[in-house]
């Protein structure tokens, strides 16, 4: 896997992400057009790359890593790990204040150093996701606790196009 530079940002070949946190939309682009769009959901604290701060963080990152490719739709992780679980409505009742973590991951990792990387503002130490969430959940608002929340459907499209190393460029165009 080739970490894309900033230099190339965004790029004139190959798919990459744009997430607008203001229209709370993903469009996933290739050289000019748009592949695939979709609502999202991201921090309901707002944006910015502080550890702990529970918001979404900005700037340019690229896809880590995919995470459960051979897991179920549904399947529920902890960790990066699929605890054999796969979200159902008894689960839901069960796990009621449970940020659910569902169907795959995309692990985004910063480029940008002081902003997105290293320090205390390290996306990838953060853990931020694109990830699956319940069917309940609103999308196109943020609600998250920092990650991009995506419907299962989306987010299988996106892990079957956006490999590792996908740039991602998360911003606000307000």
């Amino acid at each position: 896997m080739q970490t894309p530079s900033l230099i190339d940002m965004p790029p004139r070949e190959g798919l990459w992400l744009e997430i607008d946190a203001h229209s709370q939309r993903l469009r996933a682009w290739q050289g000019d057009m748009c592949r695939h769009e979709c609502d999202i959901s991201t921090g309901r604290q707002g944006l910015g790359n502080q550890q702990g701060s529970g918001q979404t963080p900005l700037g340019w990152h690229y896809i880590r890593a995919a995470i459960g490719a051979d897991a179920p739709e549904n399947a529920v992780f902890k960790g990066r790990r699929w605890t054999g679980e796969v979200f159902n409505a008894e689960l839901a009742a069960a796990f009621p204040e449970r940020d659910w973590i569902l169907t795959r991951i995309l692990w985004l990792c910063g480029l940008e150093p002081g902003i997105n990387r290293g320090g205390q503002v390290d996306s990838q130490r953060r853990y931020i996701y694109l990830h699956g969430t319940p069917p309940d959940q609103p999308m196109g608002q943020p609600a998250s606790h920092g990650c991009v929340r995506l419907r299962n459907a989306d987010l299988l499209w996106l892990f079957e196009h956006a490999v590792p190393g996908t740039p991602v460029w998360l911003h606000d165009s307000r």
